[in-house]
């Protein structure tokens, strides 16, 4: 039996998008995104749980976060959770899990031009990424 492996998120970007181009010419954006909910505790006080996911895109999605997208900047993905190991620079093994997304809808417009953009794409991006990834 498949599985499913489906992630949606409306949050808000924690910092400007990183992006990377590399030798292949392939390129990578990738930004932290904020999501949270809010509950009342037994006290009755409300409190707010903030989630920070790690995002990535590949090829020409890349290309349209790196050209409209910066810190604050609020927008809905969709994806699919997926975990790497690494060696960090004392040679440890570090696991980071990520959100390897496939769609990109800008919730907020640029407040100079007064509307809202969107940009969707729902191909899935796996075919722009490399196979060996250099990290």
């Amino acid at each position: 039996m498949a599985g499913v492996n489906k992630v949606i998120l409306l949050g808000n970007l924690g910092k400007d998008p990183e992006v990377r181009v590399f030798d292949s010419g392939s390129k990578k954006a990738m930004f932290s995104l904020a999501t949270s909910d809010s509950f009342v505790d037994k006290a009755g006080e409300k409190k707010e749980n903030v989630e920070w996911h790690n995002i990535i895109f590949w090829g020409k999605m890349a290309d349209v976060v790196e050209k409209y997208l910066k810190k604050g900047s609020q927008v809905y993905v969709e994806g699919k959770i997926a975990t790497r190991a690494y060696d960090d620079k004392d040679g440890h093994k570090r696991y980071i899990t990520e959100i390897i997304c496939s769609s990109l809808t800008m919730v907020g417009g640029k407040a100079s031009e007064g509307n809202n953009a969107t940009e969707q794409q729902t191909s899935d991006l796996q075919e722009d990424a490399p196979d060996d990834l250099p990290f």
